[in-house]
């Protein structure tokens, strides 16, 4: 099986020469995705291709390890090629479903699924096309599938390089129909992807120059989007960015401000976008001072950036940009506005140390109360 990804851009009429060669089409997709005109119309083109499929349309957001075991008992019997079509949650799920279907992994998939939760990673898949409908998880260029564990407060990532795809479509009319506010959150998970492997301690140069072109195609172009929302060319760039920051997770890693969201989402379904939302400028400012050049050079990237300033200022004048941009978004920064309190926070930090395999990535060590300390700073 060829785990190198081939990546188009434009048109999803594109993929139909590759859907032709299927006779066992199973389409993963959501219910808000499903019910867009945009894949409506992709769909009934499919149909007058004379491609026969399944639709799978109530993927759930933050998959937890129960949705799954659901989801295995509805799957049709056979499939011979998986077209994930959504956001993060529905690609990942995607990734392991063609996991669970090639004949290797036995007629049980549950147990098989049961396998992968505990360290057994795969080794062969069926074929996979992934389609991404938000710029921001960058889930279609990772070998990783995120499962949430609400039991352990946390989540867990299935990872190997055969859960890369086939095919990856790069679509900027499938992202025509986010909310701004759902557009915000993803743009700035696709930050964090970026930022976060370029600054953690197992950065290298492949990963750092994905990360280098995804975050300025990420910052002269984000906030065009909130004027020009209708602009394709500004969302493909964006599309881009967030593939580029799947990429470099392949190469290096995410840490801290991942590592904290994953017991919001794992815990409290909070979204992870609007989770690393809340978490990167705290997080930022709490590694600055273990990671100042590479913040620098991320600074030089922004279209208003002064290159003079003396590099610990342009370190801060970064995290500076980040709050700014954050409000700009009107994305939250403050924990109250999802809900958590003071009195939820131990159990965050005490789930956010279980994520050894993100923080053991992070540029500066962490002690449980300095995560604690973290999440306070933005909990009233």
């Amino acid at each position: 099986m060829n785990i190198f990804t081939t990546v188009m851009s434009g048109a999803p009429e594109q993929l139909f020469p590759l859907l032709d060669k299927t006779q066992q089409l199973l389409i993963m997709t959501d219910k808000n995705i499903v019910g867009l005109d945009c894949i409506r119309s992709f769909l009934h083109g499919i149909e007058k291709q004379g491609i026969h499929y399944t639709l799978v349309d109530d993927l759930p957001a933050e998959p937890t390890d129960t949705d799954v075991y659901q989801l295995i008992e509805h799957l049709p019997a056979q499939a011979d090629l998986v077209l994930g079509i959504g956001g993060g949650s529905v690609l990942d799920i995607s990734k392991l479903i063609a996991v669970l279907y090639h004949p290797d992994a036995g007629a049980d998939k549950r147990t098989r699924f049961d396998r992968l939760l505990n360290a057994d990673n795969p080794q062969h898949r069926i074929p996979l096309i992934l389609v991404p409908t938000t710029a921001g998880t960058g889930a279609e260029a990772t070998p990783n599938a995120i499962i949430a564990l609400p039991d352990k407060l946390t989540k867990v990532g299935i990872i190997s390089p055969v859960m890369l795809p086939d095919y990856v479509l790069l679509a900027p009319a499938f992202t025509t129909s986010m909310p701004a506010p759902i557009a915000a959150s993803t743009g700035i998970d696709a930050l964090c992807h970026l930022i976060e492997c370029f600054t953690a301690c197992i950065a290298n140069p492949v990963g750092d120059n994905y990360a280098m072109i995804g975050m300025q195609k990420f910052f002269m172009n984000i906030e065009h989007l909130i004027d020009t929302p209708e602009d394709l060319t500004i969302r493909m760039n964006l599309l881009w960015a967030s593939y580029y920051g799947g990429a470099a997770i392949s190469h290096s890693g995410t840490h801290l401000v991942h590592a904290l969201s994953y017991p919001l989402g794992g815990t409290y379904k909070i979204p992870h976008g609007l989770a690393n939302a809340l978490l990167l400028v705290p997080v930022m400012k709490h590694i600055c001072a273990g990671c100042t050049e590479k913040l620098a050079q991320v600074y030089q990237l922004l279209p208003s950036a002064k290159p003079d300033l003396p590099v610990t200022e342009q370190a801060q004048a970064l995290i500076d940009y980040l709050e700014q941009l954050v409000a700009r978004l009107k994305l939250p920064t403050r924990l109250n506005a999802v809900g958590i309190s003071q009195e939820q926070l131990p159990g965050l930090a005490a789930g956010a140390m279980e994520v050894k395999r993100l923080l053991n990535h992070s540029p500066v060590s962490v002690t449980e109360a300095e995560i604690l300390s973290i999440y306070q700073s933005i909990t009233d």
